[in-house]
């Protein structure tokens, strides 16, 4: 009898049509609570159903996705219906799920949701206490397994940003128990480390049981505690821990915390040459501004010099000379005319003026001749005078004794005398 040999795909297509076949997995209905939840960029969901012993790996479409107003995630307790079938490409049992509407609340995600109340009540999540993360630090202190992947992540990314940022790992347990008390320790260990100016905190993705640690109060304290702003990159994306609500910043990945904490080298030094070009720009043009304002100084000094002022005045007073003079040309002829008839009217006014003079002083001449006592004794007339006085009256010259008589030729002295018969004689 020949061996019968299967195939893996063979064999996985066996079980998926035998699934396929049971009318009793074609529509099921389970209870569960959902776990390691993911949702896919493609829209797809994929999570964990578990109860208290078991669990079942779930998916459910975009197509049904969409028409979902429940958004599901960890912890959560739901009943999904749908169909058993097998996902022949890795051998996975699963249920795809059509349906999905919440059953209550799953344990882990009501101790979440507690905790999360309590703390959020103390204040321990208020914006007003998270810390700007440094520029650049010296050194960042990185709590995580020594053996995951996101110690790897966290150096590649660094070093390709700038390796001159020193890590310090400081090594935990991130699942199990005390995992929570080995990474609040170290918290608190990095805090005290010499140069550390960030803490890493965080591990790779996983089921809300994977995540726990972080979700204890142990840490969320710790990291509430530190005197150097905290980092949490817990899980991918989609998860969210107690933990992140603490930390002073929150990232999607693991590389992401990197990318947050290293900032790049190569965007700093192109920064610092922005920079020196902007300063090399502005120096250029302030440089500018003042060469304008020490020419337009200059200019204003050079306009108010003596010597510049006298200049100007000489030059206005040139130009007014120029305008007079041109002027005065303009002018002159008809100047010239008028002076002419003014001359000649002087002339003759004055021809007038003098003949007439002229004729006052000859009558003038004649009126003194005839006047004059001299003419009068050319006539044969005398003079008499006592003195300075002229005796004009017999009975004047009857009081006077001595007289003098003033001829043409010259003058005589009389003294009147009484003689005996009483009669006066003169007697020379």
């Amino acid at each position: 009898m020949p061996e019968w040999i299967l195939e893996v795909s063979d064999l996985n297509e066996y079980v998926r049509a035998m699934l396929n076949a049971d009318p009793a997995l074609r529509s099921v209905r389970l209870r569960g609570e959902i776990s390691n939840f993911k949702r896919h960029s493609s829209g797809h969901w994929y999570f964990t159903l578990k109860d208290e012993r078991c669990r079942i790996s779930a998916v459910m479409f975009r197509q049904n996705t969409m028409r979902m107003s429940l958004r599901p995630m960890d912890g959560m307790r739901v009943i999904v219906s749908g169909q058993v079938s097998l996902y022949p490409e890795s051998g996975t049992y699963q249920v795809y799920c059509e349906n999905m509407r919440p059953d209550g609340v799953g344990t882990l995600y009501q101790q979440f949701e507690a905790l999360k109340q309590k703390l959020q009540l103390e204040g321990l999540f208020d914006a007003a206490r998270k810390r700007p993360l440094p520029w650049r630090p010296r050194r960042i202190a990185v709590v995580t397994s020594q053996t995951g992947a996101v110690l790897h992540d966290i150096r590649r990314v660094s070093a390709a940003r700038d390796s001159g940022v020193a890590l310090v790992l400081l090594p935990v347990a991130v699942q199990g128990q005390g995992a929570a008390e080995e990474i609040a320790a170290a918290i608190r260990h990095a805090g005290k480390l010499p140069e550390v100016d960030v803490i890493i905190t965080g591990r790779g993705g996983g089921s809300i049981e994977d995540l726990w640690a972080f979700n204890e109060e142990v840490v969320a304290r710790a990291i509430a505690e530190s005197p150097i702003p905290v980092i949490s990159a817990v899980g991918h994306e989609t998860d969210t821990t107690i933990a992140d609500f603490a930390a002073d910043a929150r990232a999607s990945t693991p590389s992401n915390a990197a990318e947050m904490a290293v900032p790049d080298r190569r965007e700093i030094i192109d920064g610092l040459h922005g920079v020196q070009r902007h300063l090399s720009d502005a120096m250029s043009a302030l440089l500018q501004q003042r060469r304008y304002e020490l020419l337009t100084l200059q200019r204003r000094m050079e306009a108010v010099r003596p010597e510049q002022h006298i200049t100007a005045l000489l030059a206005r007073a040139e130009a007014l000379r120029l305008r007079l003079d041109n002027a005065v040309d303009a002018k002159l002829p008809t100047q010239a005319h008028r002076l002419h008839l003014a001359l000649m009217r002087l002339d003759a006014a004055m021809d007038k003026g003098l003949r007439a003079r002229q004729e006052q002083l000859t009558r003038a001449r004649a009126r003194l001749t005839a006047l004059n006592p001299t003419a009068v004794l050319e006539r044969g007339y005398a003079l008499v005078l006592h003195g300075d006085t002229v005796i004009s009256s017999a009975a004047r010259a009857g009081e006077i004794n001595q007289m003098t008589l003033r001829f043409r030729d010259g003058s005589v002295s009389v003294e009147r005398r009484n003689d005996h018969g009483g009669k006066e004689k003169a007697h020379l």
